[in-house]
C-alpha cells in the first residue's frame, strides 16, 4: 500500500481512526513505519518493551504464549485492521504475548512518542483503546494469570532496565565527566554499539598532558602541551570529528549530553535538564563539594558552547540517596544546622550504586524492587550502600565523600575529637586538616607506600607489615559496614562488589566476607580466586550461602547515558502534561489499617468467619469492614484498627510514623504487597491473638489510576511522579508511585502523618507536576 491507501484503510477499516482528525492522522503516517513479516515470524516478542502501537494492514497474526515446557498457547487472532501492542503501551508492563504472523503480514508501526502525544490526547481514541485493553486482559485474568505473565515477561526480557540504550530513532549520546585534572568522555550510538567511542584527557593543567581515545577505528594516543579545560574540550571535539579517529562529522549529530555532577544538595532526587536554575543550584552546592562541582560546571559550560542545540542533562551522584530517611541522614548536631545550613549526610557514588542494583536484578531475573542489596563500591574512593527494595536507605559517605570507609587517600570515619586534638597539638588550620584527611590518609597514610591497592598488596605479599595492616584495616571497615547494613535492612539477598578494588582484589573480597557466615554470607574461595571481575558478573557464593555474593563490573558512563535518555523521556511527558487540561486528582488520607489473609481472618474471628462490609472504599471492590483489631508491638499498642476487605493473600499492616513509635516498630517504606524483610507484631481480636513474623509497612505514597488515565498523562505503571497540591501554602509531594490497573479509580493516597503535617483537608485535590523517574 502507498500512504494514501493506508490513510483510506485506517479511516474505513480501523475503528480507532474512523473519526480521528485527518490532519493528526496525517502526522502519524508521516513518522510511522510500514513493515512486512513472514509466516511464523514474530513482530513483537514476549518480554519486550512496548515501543509502538501496531496496526495490521494485511494478513493474519496470532497472540500467543509459549510456556516453560515449550508448548505454545494461542490466545487470540487478529486480521486486517487489528491492533497489537496495546497492553504494554497502556500499562507500562513488558509485552505479555508474542505477536506472530500466520501468513505474510504487513503492519503499520506507530512509535510510542506519537502514540502518547497524538493518539493519547484524543479522548475517543483513549476510550476505544481502553475497551481493547480490558478485553485483552480478560483473556488471561489480569489479577491472576496476568500478573504471573507480567512477572514472567520481565524475567524473559533481554533488557528489562534499558541498559542497551535502545531508542525509537538513532541517537548519539555524549557523556561528560569533568574532573580536576582530567576530562573523561564516552559517546554512545543507540543505532550501533560498535560505533561507541571513549576518551580521556589526563593531567590537565600539568606538564605531560595525555589524550587517549578509542573508537571502531582503533586506539589513539596524543601527547599534549600543558592544557586547560577549554583546550581539553577542543581536543575531545577534534578526536570525535577527526577523519582518522572520529565517529561524527559535526556537533549537530550529538542528540544529548549527559554530565556527571557530584552534588545536587537536597534539591534534586533525580536527573534533570540543565537550565539556569539548575546551574545556580549546582553553584550553591559547590560549598558542599568544592573540589568537584566547580569543575562539573566547567564541563557543562564548555559542552553548551560546543553542542548548543543538544539538551544538556545533569546526573547527580547524590540523587539516588535522597530516599534515605531522616533518622539515617541526620547528624547528632543541633537541628538548626540541618534546617538552616543543610548539614546532613548526602552520600555519593549514587550513579554506580543504582547501576549495580539494577544490573544484579537483571542478572538474577528478579524485579529490582523486590531485593535487599548491599553494594560495596571499592576504589580509590569507596562507599557502601544499602538498597532496600529499590531504594537507597543508607550509605557510608556523608556530608562529603570523606566519611565512611578507609579509602585511597581519605581517612574515612574519624572521631571528631582527633581533629580537635590535632588543631591544638599540631597547630593545623582547615587547609592543613583538609590535606591530612583527604590527601595523605587512607591506604597511603597507613601503608606509607601508595594509595593504589595493587601496590599495597604487592608490598604485603613481600611481607611489609604496614601494607598488611593497611589492607586488613580497609577490609575490616568494609566488613563492619556490611554487618551494619544487614541489620538496617533486617537481612540481605545480595552482596555485590564493584569498583577497581571490589572487582580486582581477591584478598579484599575474602577478608571482607570472612566471619559473616552466621548472617548467611559465605564465599566460595576457589570461585573468588578465579574471578575476572572486569569482564562480566561473577557469582562467588558458596553453595550453602543464603546470600548471593556477586562481583559486578560497574559502568557509570552507561548509567549516565541511560538517565539522560530517561530525562528526555520525562521532558516528553512534561510536554503532554503542559498541553492537557489539568486533571484533578482526589487526595485521600489513608489511616492505619490491616489487610488479613483468609487463614488469619479465621484465627482472629473464628472458623468460617467472613469479613463483614461496613463501607465501600473509593477503589472498586474494596471495603472497610466492621471488624477491628488491636496492634501490639514491643513498646505499646494501638487499638481499634480497621480491617479492610476483601481478604488478601498475605496479611499486611499499614501504619504511620507516629504509630511506629507508639508500637516500638520500625517499618520500612514499601509498596503495598512488598513484605519481605519487614517487621512483625501481635494482632489481637475478640477470638484471640496471633503474632505475624512480617508484614508491617509504612505505605509508599501512591496514585491509583486506570490505563486510560495513565495514557492521558503519558505515564506508565511504576512511574514515580511529583504532585502539586495548591492552596494557601502550595505543596509538592515527590516520590509518588503510579499504580495502573483497569480496576482502579483515580485517587492519591498519603498517610495520616503526611496529611496532618501538610494540613490537607478532606476533599483536597492535587495535580501531576511532572515525571520524576521511570524504571
Amino acid at each position: 500500500m502507498v500512504s494514501d491507501d493506508i490513510f483510506k484503510f485506517l479511516k474505513e477499516k480501523v475503528a480507532l481512526f474512523r473519526d480521528f482528525p485527518e490532519e493528526r492522522l496525517t502526522e502519524l503516517l508521516n513518522d510511522s513505519q510500514v513493515i512486512t513479516f513472514e509466516p511464523n515470524e514474530a513482530v513483537i516478542e514476549f518480554g519486550e518493551e512496548g515501543h509502538f502501537l501496531g496496526v495490521l494492514l494485511d494478513g493474519e497474526a496470532e497472540l500467543s504464549i509459549t510456556d516453560d515446557c515449550g508448548e505454545k498457547h494461542v490466545l487470540d487472532a487478529i486480521g486486517p485492521g487489528g491492533l497489537f501492542g496495546v497492553p504494554s503501551l497502556m500499562t507500562g508492563n513488558k509485552t505479555m504475548t508474542d505477536v506472530i504472523g500466520r501468513t505474510l503480514c504487513q503492519a503499520l508501526l506507530i512509535p510510542q512518542k506519537l502514540f502518547t502525544s497524538i493518539i493519547a490526547t484524543y479522548p475517543p481514541a483513549v476510550l476505544h483503546l481502553s475497551k481493547i485493553l480490558v478485553d485483552r486482559l480478560k483473556i488471561f485474568s489480569y489479577e491472576g494469570k496476568g500478573q504471573e505473565l507480567a512477572s514472567a515477561a520481565l524475567k524473559r526480557s533481554q533488557d528489562p532496565y534499558g541498559f542497551k540504550l535502545q531508542t525509537e530513532r538513532p541517537m548519539k549520546i555524549l557523556v561528560i565527566n569533568c574532573g580536576s585534572s582530567s576530562l573523561k568522555y564516552n559517546l554512545f550510538d543507540t543505532a550501533d554499539e560498535k560505533q561507541n567511542a571513549r576518551g580521556d584527557v589526563e593531567r590537565i593543567g600539568q606538564e605531560g598532558t595525555l589524550h587517549r581515545f578509542s573508537s571502531a577505528r582503533g586506539e589513539f594516543k596524543w601527547e599534549l602541551p600543558r592544557t586547560d579545560h577549554r583546550e581539553a574540550f577542543a581536543e575531545m571535539f577534534r578526536a570525535l570529528t577527526s577523519p582518522e579517529s572520529g565517529v561524527i562529522t559535526s556537533p549537530a549529530e550529538i542528540a544529548a549530553v549527559g554530565h556527571r555532577v557530584v552534588h545536587g544538595g537536597d534539591k534534586y532526587n533525580h536527573s534533570v535538564l540543565i537550565n539556569e536554575e539548575v546551574i545556580e543550584v549546582v553553584e550553591r552546592a559547590s560549598a558542599f563539594a568544592p573540589l568537584h562541582n566547580p569543575l562539573n560546571l566547567i564541563g557543562i559550560r564548555e559542552a553548551m558552547k560546543l553542542f548548543p542545540h543538544a539538551p544538556q542533562v545533569a546526573v547527580f551522584d547524590t540523587a539516588f540517596h535522597q530516599t534515605i530517611p531522616a533518622y539515617a541522614y541526620l547528624y547528632g548536631l543541633p537541628y538548626e544546622y540541618f534546617e538552616k545550613k543543610g548539614i546532613r549526610r548526602y552520600g555519593f557514588h549514587g550513579t554506580s550504586h543504582q547501576y549495580v542494583a539494577l544490573k544484579v536484578a537483571e542478572h538474577l531475573k528478579r524485579p529490582y524492587n523486590q531485593l535487599s542489596t548491599i553494594i560495596c563500591h571499592l576504589g580509590n574512593g569507596a562507599s557502601i550502600c544499602a538498597v532496600d527494595h529499590g531504594r537507597s536507605i543508607d550509605t557510608s559517605m556523608g556530608f562529603t565523600p570523606l566519611e565512611g570507609l578507609v579509602m585511597g587517600t581519605r581517612s574515612g570515619d574519624l572521631d571528631p575529637g582527633v581533629i580537635l586534638h590535632l588543631m591544638e597539638a599540631e597547630g593545623l588550620d582547615h587547609r592543613g586538616l583538609h590535606e591530612l584527611l583527604n590527601k595523605t590518609g587512607g591506604l597511603k597514610g597507613l601503608s606509607g607506600l601508595s594509595n593504589d591497592m595493587r601496590e599495597v598488596e604487592a608490598a604485603a605479599n613481600e611481607g611489609d607489615h604496614r601494607a598488611i595492616l593497611a589492607i586488613r584495616t580497609f577490609a575490616y571497615r568494609v566488613r563492619k559496614y556490611i554487618g551494619a547494613y544487614v541489620a538496617a535492612m533486617d537481612g540481605v539477598d545480595i552482596l555485590a562488589f564493584t569498583g577497581g578494588i571490589g572487582q580486582g582484589s581477591v584478598g579484599v573480597r575474602s577478608l571482607a566476607c570472612q566471619g559473616l557466615k552466621r548472617i548467611g554470607i559465605h564465599v566460595d574461595e576457589r570461585k573468588n580466586r578465579e574471578v575476572r571481575g572486569f569482564d562480566r558478573i561473577c557469582d562467588i557464593s558458596a553453595e550453602d550461602s543464603q546470600v548471593k555474593v556477586l562481583v559486578v563490573p560497574t559502568d557509570e558512563e552507561r548509567m549516565i547515558a541511560r538517565q539522560t535518555l530517561r530525562v528526555l523521556d520525562r521532558s516528553h511527558v512534561a510536554g503532554i502534561l503542559k498541553n492537557q487540561t489539568l486533571t484533578e486528582i482526589p487526595i485521600e488520607i489513608s489511616a492505619h489499617h490491616v489487610h488479613l489473609s483468609p487463614a488469619h481472618v479465621e484465627a482472629l474471628f473464628g472458623p468460617g468467619h467472613q469479613l463483614t462490609p461496613w463501607q465501600d472504599l473509593s477503589q472498586p471492590g474494596q471495603f472497610a469492614c466492621q471488624e477491628r483489631v488491636n496492634l501490639i508491638g514491643p513498646k505499646g499498642r494501638v487499638e481499634n484498627v480497621r480491617v479492610l476487605g476483601p481478604a488478601r493473600k498475605q496479611t499486611q499492616v499499614e501504619i504511620a510514623l507516629t504509630e511506629q513509635y507508639k508500637l516500638g516498630v520500625q517499618a520500612p517504606i514499601r509498596e503495598s504487597g512488598d513484605l519481605d524483610h519487614t517487621p512483625g507484631l501481635t494482632v489481637e481480636a475478640n477470638n484471640g491473638a496471633m503474632t505475624i513474623s512480617q508484614g508491617v509497612i509504612c505505605a509508599l505514597r501512591h496514585i491509583h489510576m486506570s490505563p486510560e488515565e495513565a495514557l492521558s498523562f503519558g505515564l506508565k505503571d511504576k512511574d514515580v511522579v511529583k504532585v502539586r497540591v495548591p492552596g494557601e501554602r502550595e505543596l509538592i509531594f515527590g516520590d509518588v508511585l503510579v499504580r495502573v490497573s483497569p480496576n482502579f479509580r483515580l485517587a492519591m493516597h498519603i498517610d495520616t502523618d503526611e496529611g496532618n503535617a501538610a494540613s490537607i483537608p478532606t476533599g483536597a485535590s492535587g495535580y501531576i507536576d511532572g515525571l520524576q523517574s521511570r524504571r
